[in-house]
């Protein structure tokens, strides 16, 4: 304060803190990786410094060489545990339609994902974490209410949410017959005939035995769709 006019000056200026090692590399690879989508491995160090906001020096001092955050980059970008937190998410107390749908919504999104990254980067890729056991867990937990509903267990029922989510992810496979997450969904809850093989045995010998199965309308793809995750 002034004495002699009663003013106060202005708040001197503070400093921002700098980061820390691990903050910045970080935000680094944050911003290597839709480069990494884009140009693949022949990013530049310039075009990584100008997303990041930084000097091309700063990269080096943070990875050593660019080859070290490519590397570091493809390894958050296929980490499993965001997707494994995804699907713990889901509530299981949802009907059975809306879980479905949402996990093989999240399963979609992970598998074109990752092809999307492996398309680009070519034959050197890390090796991919195996989650397949933990990931069955957290399924079988999601689905454990409706587990008698179910015409196989509610691990082979995630075996097979993967397999048409992994099958579905495959440009090549899909192309001209493109089904949507919620066209998936149906297919898993009703199958192409609406009842496995043995419970189609079943009516055959009893017509009146009840399915077990949802009706064809409360598993429409215009029903409510499930909460973002």
């Amino acid at each position: 304060m002034d004495e002699t006019d009663g003013v106060t000056g202005p708040e001197p200026l503070r400093r921002a803190q700098p980061l820390s090692v691990e903050d910045r590399q970080a935000m680094i690879i944050d911003a290597v990786i839709p480069l990494l989508i884009e140009h693949g491995r022949g990013v530049t160090s310039k075009q990584i410094a100008e997303a990041a906001g930084i000097a091309e020096g700063t990269i080096f001092r943070a990875f050593g060489d660019k080859e070290t955050l490519v590397q570091a980059a493809i390894e958050k970008y296929l980490d499993p545990e965001p997707l494994r937190d995804s699907l713990r998410a889901i509530d299981p107390a949802l009907p059975l339609e809306n879980k479905v749908r949402a996990i093989v919504y999240l399963m979609r999104e992970r598998f074109q994902s990752v092809m999307r990254i492996m398309a680009v980067i070519g034959p050197q890729r890390p090796p991919l974490a195996q989650g397949r056991a933990e990931y069955s867990q957290i399924v079988a937990v999601i689905l454990e209410p409706e587990a008698g509903r179910l015409n196989w267990s509610t691990e082979r029922t995630a075996s097979i949410l993967r397999l048409i989510s992994f099958a579905s992810a495959f440009p090549a496979l899909n192309e001209g017959a493109d089904f949507s997450s919620d066209e998936l969904a149906d297919i898993v809850l009703l199958g192409i005939a609406g009842r496995s093989a043995d419970l189609a045995a079943g009516l055959a010998a009893d017509p009146s035995a009840p399915t077990g199965l949802t009706p064809v309308d409360a598993v429409s793809p215009t029903a409510e769709p499930f909460p973002a995750p």
